[in-house]
């Protein structure tokens, strides 16, 4: 078995798969080793956007390149020159890169400037260089532009950090844009000096930032990017970026991008798409190359250029601005050419019906690179398929993430609130869907993410509570709605945390239940920022119920953090009991008890604990301090007797957490 993949060896339902698991690890080492040979490694080769793009030389001048193979001919335009098309061309070099050195006096920092490209079809049109640093949009006619970005100093960092410390990831997922109160577009310095505070008081560890990366569309949540290099101007200036993640150091939270390597915009005006002319230059040419969902364009992994693209970007966001990981979006799109529209249920689908091999040796090659320039990484897949391996290391035959999102959980409880009334629950159903991942590949569990809050769909507080939320959230309103709307909260998002991974993400506000759905600004809403904001004051006001849920997610936390929870070895169930409603789990030195029924409180409920020993209270969702009516005395000893039984008393519509006493 020795000279089977450590992957195989861990999982022998992938011996017939053993082979393609091997092709895999040698494909990477064949081109680690030629990375090596040729250019030095792989961070080195991950340089790309040094030699490319529009920087000044230690000399003093301007040298702008460009890899343009199928162009025609190209010129540098903008406002140095008064937009002239005929006076600055650029010269063919080796390999299809163009070239172009200026005077250092020829460009001044903020000026606009763009590259004229006759292409290979014979196409001639004004565009944003590939590896431009920073873009800026016209207010008036909103045409973008790349722009010089010389800043009188460099930042002076003041914190240092490791990623490492990081045992368990409890992820705080958040939009800079939308992250305060005002119908506006907000800024990285506020989101540092404002948000960033109550992220740390919460108890989250790391902070996820999504749409940083340039994109044309403000309601593309980010996710349509245009330039690859450029921080989204809208935000402030890249400076103003390092602020935040330098703040976010010195309170001691990682930050992670949300890093988009699975497709890009399609627009011709400001992203990538046939740059030169040719059809295929950094995505394919043929149906392969457009995202039948996504209405984007896909990336030809199998071009080492295009390979080194991506492979540069992730270097620039970890070293220019002391990222400490990424989420990689769309990695299941990435991982097969029907973009993940298929059933998983079988082996056969995740090494031979319809993957990209090139995509795996890309991300091989990704999370190598990330290891390398932060050991400690944190590297998020969302990938519904499962691939088996994608967050094992690479020697071991895997692809090398770290994590990969549990992209089922908040899915199923949907489905269950939707469909299901709060009697029907099935509570076997419940634990297969929240402990069904693969031994040994770590999953960021959650109850909902961006994806819940957006308009056609809902959050789970707006969910379970509906209008009702804007009449009945004062302190002393007792209504029926909301009082269930609380409890099923805090229950589910106790359960998904405790059984559902080994780490945790929120999205912004979602703690405390905020209320309605997140809509950008467009055409259909007036262009409208009410719905495109967080209103902190909800959860701030002393009056109103929202203080509860987020009282509860910070001690949630504080209970975790005092248990090693969630990094410990899946949960073992200890009891299901359908006809009460009640599950029982243990997960490390903690017992979990969740009494789903409507209406039956039972005490003297005994269930088997293997092992004994004397337990109290950790948490109780049903504490006056969470909106509950504490009716159980936290300072009660629960012993398991010499039967290995306990004796509780579970309370309707309640879950508590037990620790060694």
């Amino acid at each position: 078995m020795s000279d089977l993949p450590q992957l195989v060896q861990d999982d022998p339902w992938l011996t017939p798969f053993a082979e393609h698991i091997r092709n895999r690890q040698k494909r990477l080492t064949a081109e680690l080793d030629h990375l090596k040979s040729t250019t030095g490694g792989i961070k080195a080769h991950a340089n790309g956007h040094r030699f490319t793009g529009v920087h000044r030389q230690p000399d003093g001048y301007w040298m702008i390149r460009e890899w343009l193979p199928g162009a025609k001919a190209v010129s540098v335009i903008g406002d140095f020159n008064g937009w002239d098309r005929s006076t600055h061309p650029m010269i063919r070099g080796e390999r299809g890169i163009w070239q172009l050195r200026l005077p250092g006096d020829a460009l001044k920092h903020e000026e606009r400037i763009k590259l004229h490209i006759t292409g290979a079809n014979g196409s001639e049109r004004d565009r944003i260089p590939a590896c431009i640093l920073r873009t800026l949009q016209d207010p008036e006619s909103h045409d973008f532009s790349g722009q010089i970005w010389q800043a009188p100093e460099d930042y002076e960092w003041r914190h240092e950090f490791d990623p490492s410390i990081v045992e368990s990831p409890l992820i705080y997922e958040a939009h800079i844009g939308m992250s305060g109160e005002e119908g506006r577009v907000h800024s990285y310095r506020e989101f540092a000096d404002d948000v960033l505070p109550r992220i740390k008081e919460l108890g989250y560890n790391v902070v996820q930032l999504m749409a940083v990366q340039e994109h044309p569309y403000y309601g593309s949540f980010g996710y349509h990017v245009s330039s690859f290099f450029a921080p989204t101007s809208r935000f402030g200036t890249p400076e103003d970026l390092k602020y935040l993640v330098d703040t976010a150091h010195g309170l001691e939270l990682a930050v992670l991008l949300d890093v988009v390597h699975s497709h890009a915009v399609k627009n011709m005006a400001e992203g990538l798409n046939d740059l030169d002319g040719s059809g295929n230059l950094y995505f394919h040419s043929d149906d392969r190359g457009n995202h039948p969902q996504w209405d984007s364009k896909c990336f030809d992994y199998g071009r080492p250029e295009v390979r080194q693209f991506l492979l540069s970007n992730v270097r620039y966001w970890m070293e220019e601005f002391q990222f400490d990981g990424f989420r990689f979006d769309g990695v299941t799109s990435m991982l097969y050419w029907h973009r993940g529209s298929t059933s998983f249920d079988n082996y056969e689908k995740y090494f031979t019906d319809g993957v990209d091999e090139d995509a795996i040796l890309y991300l091989q090659l990704a999370t190598t690179l990330a290891k390398q320039i932060k050991p400690g990484a944190l590297l998020i897949a969302e990938d519904m398929s499962g691939m088996p391996g994608l967050c094992k290391p690479t020697e071991d035959g895997g692809v090398g993430f770290t994590h990969r999102l549990a992209m089922g959980i908040p899915d199923y409880w949907i489905k269950l609130l939707k469909h299901s009334r709060d009697e029907d629950w099935d509570l076997d159903e419940m634990w297969g869907t929240l402990t069904n991942r693969r031994y040994g590949e770590a999953n960021i569990a959650y109850a909902e993410s961006h994806d819940q809050a957006l308009v056609g769909d809902k959050t789970l507080a707006f969910r379970l509570m509906d209008q009702e939320m804007y009449w009945h959230m004062g302190e002393k309103d007792d209504h029926p709605v909301i009082e269930r709307g609380i409890a099923l909260h805090k229950m589910i998002r106790l359960i998904t945390f405790a059984l559902g991974g080994e780490g945790w993400l929120t999205f912004m506000g979602n703690e405390f239940g905020h209320p309605e759905w997140l809509d950008f600004p467009r055409e259909g809403n007036n262009w409208s920022y009410h719905y495109c904001r967080r209103q902190w004051s909800l959860v701030d006001n002393p009056d109103l119920k929202y203080k509860f849920l987020s009282a509860f997610e910070k001690a949630m936390l504080a209970m975790a953090a005092e248990n090693q929870l969630p990094n410990q070895p899946p949960a073992e169930i200890l009891n299901i009991d359908v006809t009460n409603k009640v599950l029982c789990a243990r997960r490390g030195e903690v017992i979990f008890v969740f009494n789903w029924s409507t209406d039956r409180s039972i005490p003297d409920y005994k269930f088997k604990v293997p092992g004994g020993g004397k337990f109290k209270l950790a948490l109780d969702t049903d504490d006056a301090e969470f909106g509950g009516h504490e009716r159980l005395d936290p300072e009660v000893i629960y012993p398991v007797d010499e039967e290995d039984e306990i004796s509780i008393y579970t309370l309707a519509r309640t879950a508590i957490a037990l620790r060694p006493a």
